[in-house]
C-alpha cells in the first residue's frame, strides 16, 4: 500500500528546518503542494532568515510544488492570509501540521515569565491561530487532517521546562476537543510527541545519539497522522525508530458515602482511588462524570 497525498495541499509551520522540513520534503515528494512556512528564526525565536525559501527551492528541484511563507504564527491575520494564498494557488488545504516552536528553557525559579508567556503564545496560540485559519475551509471541504506536536515535556515532565511542559500538555488537550468538533466534518485531529536531533535538541541528546535520531525518523508517524486513514485523537510518540501511543486514562476510583467524604475519608480510600486495575481511556471529557454517577448509584 503506497500512501499518497496527490491533489492534497498541505501547510508546515516552522519547516525552514529540521522536523518541519523533512516533513515538507516528504509530503511533496508523495504528491503534496505545500505551503513551507517559516519566520526563520533562532530556536529561542530572534532573528529571521530565508529557510523557507530555501526548502523551497529543494522541492522544486525535485520537481514539486511549493511556496514560501515568511508569516508569524502568532500573528493570526498573517495566518489568515497565508491560508487565502494557499487556497488562491491550488483550491484549498487539507493538512495541516503545526510543528513551529521555539525554546526558552530556565528552571521555574530563574525564569522570567515574559520566557514563559512567549513559549506558551508560540506554541499554543500559534497551533490556535494557524487551526483557526483553515478550520473553515477543512469544515467546508468536509476534509481536514491536522496535527498537532506534543511532547514528552508536556505529557511527563522535564525539568527546565516549565513553559515548553504546559504549552505541550495544553496542545494535547486542544486536540482532544477538535477531534469532538471536527469529526462530522471529516477532520480529523491528532498529536505527536517526536524525539528528533534538530537545533532545538542538539544540546539535550547525550553525546552519540544525536545522529541516531534524524529527523527522518519521525516522518513516518507524521505522515500517517495526516493521510486519508488517519486515526484521530491519539497522542503518538516517535523517534530513532521507535514508536509508541499515550492514552490520558481514568481509574474506576472509589465513591465515598457522606459520612466519609472528608480528608480522613479520601486518605484512607487513597490506594482505591489510584489502582489503575480496570482503567479506562475515556473519549470525551463527560465520561468523567458519568464515571461518578455510576458509582454514586452502586452505593445504593
Amino acid at each position: 500500500m503506497t500512501i499518497s497525498f496527490k491533489d492534497k495541499v498541505a501547510i508546515v509551520t516552522g519547516a525552514g528546518g529540521g522536523l518541519g522540513k523533512a516533513y515538507a520534503l516528504e509530503l511533496a515528494k508523495r504528491g503534496a503542494k505545500v505551503v513551507v512556512n517559516d519566520l526563520g528564526g533562532a530556536r529561542d525565536g530572534t532573528g529571521t532568515s530565508d529557510a523557507a525559501a530555501q526548502v523551497v527551492e529543494q522541492i522544486k528541484s525535485a520537481g514539486g510544488e511549493a511556496m514560501a511563507n515568511g508569516g508569524s504564527v502568532t500573528e493570526y491575520e498573517q495566518m489568515v492570509e497565508m491560508v487565502a494564498k494557499a487556497k488562491e494557488a491550488w483550491g484549498g488545504v487539507h493538512v495541516l501540521i503545526n510543528n513551529a516552536g521555539i525554546l526558552r528553557d530556565k528552571s521555574f525559579a530563574k525564569m522570567d515569565m515574559p520566557d514563559f508567556n512567549l513559549v506558551l503564545q508560540v506554541h499554543v496560540m500559534g497551533s490556535a491561530n494557524c487551526t483557526k485559519a483553515v478550520w473553515d475551509t477543512m469544515r467546508d471541504q468536509a476534509y481536514g487532517r491536522i496535527l498537532m506536536t506534543t511532547s514528552s515535556t508536556g505529557l511527563y515532565g522535564n525539568f527546565g521546562q516549565a513553559n515548553y511542559g504546559a504549552a505541550k500538555l495544553g496542545l494535547a488537550g486542544f486536540t482532544k476537543t477538535l477531534h469532538l468538533e471536527g469529526a462530522k466534518y471529516n477532520v480529523r485531529v491528532n498529536s505527536l510527541a517526536p524525539v528528533a536531533g534538530t537545533r532545538m535538541t542538539e544540546d539535550i541528546f547525550p553525546e552519540g545519539l544525536f545522529e541516531q535520531f534524524t529527523p527522518e525518523n519521525v516522518v513516518p508517524a507524521a505522515l500517517y497522522l495526516v493521510s486519508e486513514d488517519a486515526p484521530t485523537n491519539m497522542i503518538i510518540g516517535a523517534g530513532g525508530g521507535g514508536y509508541h501511543a499515550a492514552y490520558v486514562t481514568m481509574t474506576p476510583g472509589v465513591a465515598l458515602r457522606p459520612e466519609d467524604r472528608n480528608v480522613e475519608g479520601f486518605a484512607a480510600a487513597w490506594d482505591k482511588i489510584i489502582d489503575r486495575t480496570g482503567e479506562t481511556v475515556p473519549q470525551s471529557g463527560g465520561e468523567q462524570s458519568i464515571a461518578v454517577m455510576k458509582a454514586l448509584q452502586a452505593l445504593g
